[in-house]
């Protein structure tokens, strides 16, 4: 897979025909055969003269244009919008309008990345610590997953390195192309983590929580991580030692709280999730892949208490 850093790469990576996948808001950035507006969509078709797919947006974007590749069979680029890292993985969650999880796959043909930092520069605040918290969670869980390795190792360290010093400094100047395009390195390096390893537990909860709810996936990842450090740091202190010091920090969980909270992220209940049906969220988390894959195994009593831990 080709990755490029500014948007004058794009026109080298495209097909002939392509059929973009992108809101409104982004409808006019690239030249295409045929335009898909409806994001998320569970219900995506490529009309038949596109030869390929190019995907602008955040992580919701992306994700439905993968669903869109797979099915198709169509190479894909991705220029994505927010520190989601959803362009390095060749899996997917389909949502519907209103974001509820309708299902997902894998099977994506990933052709090419390109980054380009203005077009962060207008991201809000919450979407902008959510899907940097996302893509931190990516490195964390590279370092610990079952399968982790010293490729994916050094990916990840980079980029929790990066994620810790320029989010700060993004928040308070959220208008400085300079910062955001040290914080948009750091999703880079967190999406390459996470293309060569995989997820576990604080994802599986994120995905949980966000499927049944319809919740933003950053903001829910934002929430899990750090109860998922603590419990994974029986089992793994080597490797969540290693993304402290990545992050400066003696304390990565507390860490990570602190940078949670510049995007306004600190209790589950802030988010309308009511506390008699955690079990039944709990439930859904063991089963995901992300839990099965995770250092320490989890049961349902587990996760349950990490999940009250949040409310």
């Amino acid at each position: 897979m080709k990755v490029r850093w500014g948007l004058d790469e794009l026109p080298d990576l495209l097909s002939e025909r392509p059929f973009l996948v992108a809101s409104d808001r982004w409808s006019g950035l690239v030249e295409a055969a045929e335009t898909w507006s409806e994001i998320p969509s569970h219900r995506i078709e490529v009309p038949e003269r596109c030869d390929g797919i190019v995907a602008v947006g955040g992580g919701s974007a992306i994700d439905t244009a993968k669903a869109a590749s797979a099915a198709s069979r169509l190479p894909l680029v991705s220029v994505p919008t927010t520190y989601s890292g959803a362009e390095w993985t060749t899996f997917f969650g389909v949502r519907d309008p209103d974001r509820r999880m309708q299902g997902g796959g894998a099977g994506a043909h990933l052709a090419g990345i390109v980054y380009e930092p203005e077009l962060t520069l207008e991201l809000p605040r919450a979407e902008t610590v959510g899907t940097a918290l996302n893509a931190l969670a990516h490195c964390a869980e590279a370092l610990y997953v079952e399968g982790h390795n010293d490729e994916a190792d050094t990916e990840a360290l980079e980029g929790a390195r990066l994620i810790g010093e320029w989010l700060p400094q993004v928040v308070e100047r959220p208008g400085d192309l300079e910062v955001r395009t040290g914080l948009l390195r750091g999703a880079c390096h967190a999406g390459a983590a996470l293309g060569k390893s995989f997820l576990a537990l604080g994802h599986a909860m994120a995905q949980a929580l966000g499927g049944r709810y319809g919740l933003p996936h950053g903001a829910m990842n934002a929430l899990c991580l750090a109860p998922a450090l603590r419990f994974n740091a029986e089992v793994a202190p080597e490797a969540v030692t290693r993304f402290g010091a990545a992050l400066g920090a003696t304390d990565p969980a507390a860490r990570v709280e602190e940078l949670a909270r510049l995007g306004g992220f600190e209790r589950l209940r802030d988010f309308g999730i009511l506390q008699d049906e955690l079990r039944e969220v709990a439930e859904a988390v063991v089963e995901r892949a992300g839990a099965k894959a995770n250092p320490r195994p989890a049961q349902v009593a587990d996760v349950e208490q990490l999940l009250r831990s949040l409310w």
